[in-house]
């Protein structure tokens, strides 16, 4: 539950709290507090246990740490079932990545070069030195994927 507190940040929280409650006070508010965290946490089980009862029999398995979105994926993506494994090594993204790169430099022959030498940049490259053209109301400006 602490496992993120420092002996620095514990030696502060107890001189603060020293000074706080006084060293007479002082076992008795920790008892106080460790027996309310100990309720906290038997009403929380039980919560839990009674809406895995309310639930069902096809809900046996459920855990509530799977509603944590990051857990679920995890889980999901490990499923075989769903055929995920063979879809994401399938996939190269190193490779997209660097066809996507040459065709945007105009590196690539073919379709794709073609339409990026014709759409007004000289080699996958912007004339910076160039008066920038008025467009009109309705016009879009050119798309710059150096820029984006």
């Amino acid at each position: 539950m602490f496992n993120d507190i420092g002996p620095l940040e514990l030696v502060t929280i107890i001189i603060v709290a020293v000074l706080v409650f006084g060293p007479d006070k002082l076992p008795k508010v920790i008892q106080d507090v460790t027996r309310t965290i100990r309720k906290i946490r038997d009403f929380s089980e039980s919560a839990k246990q009674d809406i895995r009862n309310e639930l069902g029999p096809e809900f046996k398995d459920f855990e509530f740490e799977d509603l944590n979105p990051k857990t679920f994926l995890r889980k999901q993506l490990d499923n075989e079932e769903l055929g995920l494994k063979e879809l994401r090594n399938g996939f190269d993204l190193k490779k997209e990545m660097a066809d996507l790169t040459d065709t945007v430099h105009g590196r690539e022959s073919g379709s794709s070069a073609s339409s990026a030498s014709s759409s007004g940049a000289a080699g996958g490259r912007i004339d910076m030195t160039k008066k920038p053209e008025v467009l009109g109301r309705d016009e879009r400006p050119p798309f710059d994927a150096d820029a984006t």
